[in-house]
């Protein structure tokens, strides 16, 4: 379906996110490409008012991209912790160090150009282009995706090659060809605000009378939803030393699940005592007690993780066998340390890690 000739979706749009629209996040009128290009990676699977904070606390940190290139990754992981999916921490950091080393600390203007970056998608960098650079070009982030599934009454599930491809030829047939900013941001607002994954608040939407979804009462059935698999499943032991004042974590290799993170160290599911008993040794320490954690369920897109946690009381002896208290390098080895419980909360680990260690370090204070 086409929108009446005497209709205009951007127009409406437009007028609606001046007037009703949000106008007070820190990124907005700016045009600052750093600025702007930190939100939209903050922002991917994350909302608005969890990214405020980091994004404030992240700029504190590292004012400038040359700032955030120079840093050590594990810094740059560290006031990431808590947003989740790291991978956006790991290729923030890559597209640093290449606008730093490419572009002499400017990002480059062209769509086509901020694609090629590390971590920048096309939608992203149609976004940053349009914020920093007022060109003319489409986004199709997840929201977009279902204000237009709507709109038009597309089927089909809008990450299948074939819908995906509909969609952007949408939403550059939309593009206005003045008010690039409003329009952009006005697509964003609308789908974040009003026409919400679930409970949309149509009567709040500026293009309602021509929404197919709304005229025919389908705003639950689109978009249509991801086909439903079933994940499959693994399993991992995870062994937890700790003394009084300490605990044992590892810095995982940089690439793959939980990149970069600190964790704990993991075991063969049915041989968790004797990894324990051998970690101990290594380190010199002497197990006094142990107990089995609640069994960890995680999420992954494409598989399930059951996670049994051993937890061990241990006494440390601090002469040559010790380990070492810091971590040297990202150089894909595992590199173990013993690190403060007071530093648990502020540690760059993976989400169930840290609520397991958070459960264990409130129940013992």
């Amino acid at each position: 379906m086409n929108p009446p000739k005497e209709f205009s979706f951007a127009a409406r749009l437009i007028g609606w996110q001046k007037s009703q629209g949000r106008h007070d996040l820190p990124w907005q009128g700016t045009g600052d490409a750093y600025r702007i290009w930190l939100s939209e990676i903050m922002l991917q699977q994350t909302q608005v008012a969890t990214v405020i904070p980091y994004f404030r606390r992240f700029l504190a940190e590292f004012p400038t991209v040359t700032a955030l290139a120079q840093a050590p990754l594990n810094a740059v992981l560290e006031r990431w912790a808590g947003l989740g999916y790291y991978a956006r921490a790991r290729h923030l950091h890559r597209c640093a160090q290449q606008v730093a080393a490419a572009y002499g600390g400017h990002f480059p203007e062209t769509p086509a150009e901020l694609a090629a970056l590390p971590g920048i998608g096309r939608s992203t960098a149609a976004a940053i282009a349009v914020f920093a650079f007022g060109t003319r070009a489409a986004i199709l982030d997840g929201n977009v995706k279902r204000v237009l599934a709507r709109y038009f009454g597309i089927e089909g599930f809008p990450g299948s090659a074939p819908v995906e491809r509909r969609l952007w030829a949408l939403a550059e047939s939309l593009l206005p060809d003045a008010d690039l900013e409003a329009y952009t941001q006005g697509l964003m607002d609308l789908g974040a605000t009003v026409c919400r994954r679930s409970r949309p608040v149509c009567e709040n939407c500026p293009v309602r009378p021509e929404c197919v979804a709304f005229r025919k009462g389908r705003q639950v059935d689109l978009p249509t939803p991801r086909p439903r698999k079933a994940l499959p499943e693994r399993k991992t032991a995870m062994l937890l030393l700790m003394d009084e004042h300490t605990l044992l974590l590892e810095r995982r290799p940089a690439s793959g699940i939980w990149g970069g993170l600190l964790s704990l160290p993991e075991a063969d599911w049915d041989a968790a005592d004797q990894a324990a008993d051998a970690l101990a040794a290594s380190h010199g320490c002497r197990i006094l007690a142990r107990a089995l954690l609640p069994e960890v369920r995680h999420a992954f897109t494409h598989f399930r993780l059951n996670i049994r946690i051993l937890s061990c009381r241990v006494e440390r002896f601090h002469g040559e066998r010790a380990a070492s208290e810091e971590c040297k390098d990202f150089s894909g080895r595992l590199h173990q340390i013993w690190l403060p419980r007071a530093d648990v909360a502020k540690a760059a680990l993976p989400a169930p890690v840290r609520r397991a260690l958070a459960a264990v370090v409130a129940e013992d204070s």
